[in-house]
């Protein structure tokens, strides 16, 4: 990490350290509550992203970042958070991480024993199919190399998320934080999880994530993170069933839990903003009926069984296929094999972020889907850092990302790439001819 004087302020303060941070969900979910943070992160194209938005970053591979320069984080970290790449362990993935469940609980436990690491690296590597795999790990190492390293404290907060898979692995996470024994050294964590699901938060989407949260003791214990909506419960083959807005409803009353939000509801209310990037005003037909959406995964192979959903409903998981998701406004034009597509800002929106949040790179569609709706992150991280939900203030907010000076931009790459040199190899790899211009 190069940081020249003229640029040492964008690394003052910082106290979240995001690992595996894409394009920014858990930093955008920080900076909304008013914390700053740093996030590591391999691929190029979420360093881009990251840069425009002003996040700063390191551009570096997490195990090499560990072993060989753990020293350029920042010192004023004191919060671990992160959400490993979730491909082996999801259900639309190559089910390596599922079917190694057993063997990673046990890799865990021999970090902590303090097995020789590099015994457990040569046993690590023979699972062989999904390298991946072995990254749910490294939050661990993380805090073991904290622990460890003189000069540095114990991680005050640690918050982690991935699919519904990985639960049972951050269960046993949970268990050895409490009991602080072998290289934990006697720290002890306070340590919950659950799994939580996104539409309940007020995400436009249906997404469930497994979520840790440790804490160091003497803030009181960990309460569980109260949900704010609804659920959405989808009975296939009922596309006439009610809807929340038909249905009555006692959101009035304090404390309860309002309808989930709708991707009409979310589009829509982004599309009103000033100099929005959404515009809404194609998914009407003539009649002045909605959208529908035809999900990219078939059912056994077969297109025509493929799931659809309302626009009045929350949207499907924002994958990094949703740009192959179609989007009709009548079964006329679905007949006609007529869709459109959601663009990268409806795409995000339906993620929560910002609705001017500045994508940048390529792959940007798989940047979306790869993140960390950050509305969800705020009610996680607000829970693990104040004891409290974010305010309906720091929500709101969430609707607009503030404009990024150039300089910043230009300021933060140097800091996360400088001359390259330490980057992950190959990913500053001209490709079609030429490299992408900076944003």
């Amino acid at each position: 990490m190069n940081s020249p004087g003229a640029q040492v302020h964008h690394l003052d303060g910082i106290r979240i350290l995001d690992l595996f941070a894409g394009p920014g969900g858990l930093d955008v979910a920080a900076h909304f509550l008013g914390f700053k943070s740093i996030g590591i992160e391999w691929d190029r194209n979420a360093c881009e992203t990251r840069y425009a938005a002003g996040l700063p970053t390191v551009h570096a591979d997490v195990s090499v970042m560990r072993e060989t320069r753990f020293d350029e984080i920042p010192k004023s970290v004191d919060v671990l958070a992160g959400g490993p790449p979730c491909q082996s362990f999801s259900v639309a993935g190559s089910g390596a991480g599922r079917a190694a469940l057993s063997t990673v609980k046990e890799f865990i436990h021999r970090l902590v024993e303090g097995e020789d690491e590099t015994k457990i690296d040569e046993d690590l590597h023979s699972l062989g199919k999904d390298p991946r795999t072995a990254l749910v790990l490294e939050p661990l190492r993380w805090l073991l190399k904290a622990i460890e390293t003189p000069d540095r404290d114990p991680y005050k907060v640690i918050v982690l998320e991935q699919v519904p898979a990985v639960l049972p692995l951050w269960e046993v996470y949970a268990k050895l934080l409490r009991g602080g024994e072998g290289r934990l050294q006697g720290v002890k964590y306070e340590a919950e999880c659950w799994e939580l699901k996104t539409e309940q938060f007020g995400v436009p989407q249906t997404r469930t994530r497994a979520v840790l949260v440790a804490r160091l003791p003497g803030h009181g214990g960990i309460e569980p993170i109260e949900t704010t909506h609804l659920p959405f419960a989808l009975h296939r083959g009922k596309r006439r069933a009610p809807q929340p807005e038909m249905l009555p409803t006692d959101s009035a009353i304090p404390g309860a839990k309002q309808p989930w939000i709708s991707m009409a509801e979310a589009l829509e209310a982004a599309s009103g903003l000033t100099n929005s990037h959404v515009d809404t005003s194609r998914f009407r037909s003539e009649d002045g009926t909605k959208f529908f959406v035809v999900s990219n995964y078939g059912s056994g192979g077969d297109p025509k069984k493929r799931g659809r959903r309302l626009s009045s409903e929350p949207a499907f998981t924002v994958t990094g296929k949703i740009s192959r998701n179609r989007v009709y406004r009548s079964e006329t034009e679905y007949e006609a094999a007529k869709p459109d597509r959601f663009t990268i800002a409806e795409s995000g929106v339906l993620q929560t972020f910002p609705h001017n949040f500045p994508w940048s790179g390529n792959d940007q569609a798989q940047q979306v889907g790869n993140a960390v709706p950050p509305r969800l992150g705020m009610h996680v991280l607000s829970r693990a850092l104040r004891g409290t939900a974010p305010s309906d203030d720091e929500l709101a907010a969430l609707e607009t990302w503030s404009t990024v000076p150039r300089a910043t931009t230009e300021e933060l790459r140097v800091i996360g790439c400088g001359d390259e040199s330490q980057c992950p190899q190959d990913e500053h790899k001209v490709t079609r001819g030429r490299r992408k211009p900076a944003p």
